[in-house]
């Protein structure tokens, strides 16, 4: 019996090529959404303006956030709406029913006491509010740029590009 050595021609494999161009325009995409959407949890500070009213607006009785600032001379005050001490709990509990998610950033002036501050955040906490965070201000490490440009002895900040 004769067994041939002949072999077939030879199959050509090809290996998988990942597509690296889709993959960008998709990541870009993403990136794009992330972006947009992280905008919209920003609070956007601005000018106080007299808005049109309209007869079919409704308002939002479901806040995202509530600022809660302490003063130096010791009041709360619920975005600016002083409120006694003996009230905080109950404010708290009204806006945790209104939203289960909803975040309180706490303001203390550098005066106020540590006191009044866990004060409020031992009241935030016992009406179930989880979410809560302290508004600092960063440090400035050059105090002298607070002086208006034309005072004497100070010289202008150098332009930025």
């Amino acid at each position: 019996m004769h067994i041939s050595s002949h072999r077939s021609s030879p199959v050509l494999i090809k290996r998988a090529r990942i597509e690296i161009i889709p993959l960008i325009d998709i990541m870009f995409f993403l990136l794009a959404a992330f972006m947009l959407v992280s905008l919209t949890m920003i609070n956007m500070k601005g000018i106080d303006v007299n808005l049109p009213t309209a007869t079919s607006a409704q308002p939002n009785t479901k806040p995202d956030f509530v600022m809660v600032s302490i003063d130096a001379l010791l009041d709360i005050y619920f975005e600016k709406e002083k409120v006694a001490q003996e009230d905080v709990l109950a404010r708290f509990q009204k806006l945790y029913e209104a939203n289960h998610d909803v975040r309180i950033f706490i303001r203390a002036d550098k005066d106020a006491t540590y006191r009044t501050v866990v004060f409020v955040l031992d009241k935030a906490r016992t009406a179930g509010v989880q979410k809560v965070g302290l508004e600092i201000k960063a440090y400035d490490s050059h105090p002298e740029s607070t002086a208006s440009p034309g005072a004497p002895g100070v010289r202008p900040a150098p332009a930025s590009n």
